[in-house]
């Protein structure tokens, strides 16, 4: 089944072919393609055709290990730093909020609101200018906030956190129902609702 392009990086044919090079080119892991096709939530099928075009551009390379094929970004390849630097700013926000906040203790959740997450689920609007992200704990929160300015430089947007315990975030306040109404993407831990 084809997907439509993505709204966050239009450039890519299809949010599939998005999903499957960043997790390829933002892990840096070598993988089987039945590996691949679960990190990028794709029909094993169509990740092996989506395969096939990476390999015969020279994006990727692979190596056969008995019957299994593992496959690895060229390093080589002149297209995999700008598809990197592209799929980081796009994509990439969500794992390194990830890498950067379950270093931080006290955090129970995290997720992104906003217009970021909104194109991320496909509705339409303009591209996002900031990240909105938040935090539900009791972090130290020096600590989020230096988190969220490293993603931000690496992302070339701000990140915004909002931080609320989880009994603060039950509250119901004009703010927590829209973020309750608005799409989300989990960064870190349980939805909270």
């Amino acid at each position: 089944m084809r997907t439509a392009s993505p709204l966050l990086a239009p450039i890519f044919r299809s949010e599939g072919q998005a999903r499957l090079l960043s997790a390829m080119l933002l892990s840096g892991d070598e993988m089987s393609i039945t590996e691949l096709a679960e990190r990028s939530d794709l029909a094993y099928a169509t990740a092996h055709r989506e395969v096939d075009r990476l390999l015969e551009a020279g994006i990727l390379s692979e190596r056969h290990v008995g019957r299994t094929r593992l496959v690895h970004s060229n390093q080589e390849s002149p297209l995999v730093p700008p598809l990197r630097e592209i799929l980081t700013i796009s994509a990439g926000p969500t794992a390194l909020l990830a890498a950067e906040l379950e270093r931080i203790p006290g955090i129970e959740s995290a997720f992104l609101y906003g217009s970021f997450a909104a194109r991320s689920h496909g509705i339409d609007g303009p591209a996002p200018r900031d990240i909105d992200v938040m935090i539900v704990g009791t972090p130290d929160p020096n600590a989020v906030y230096d988190a969220c300015e490293r993603v931000g430089d690496a992302v070339r947007r701000p990140v915004n956190p909002t931080i609320m315990t989880a009994a603060e975030l039950e509250g119901e306040s004009g703010f927590l129902q829209q973020v309750r109404r608005e799409p989300i993407v989990q960064v870190l831990g349980d939805t909270p609702w």
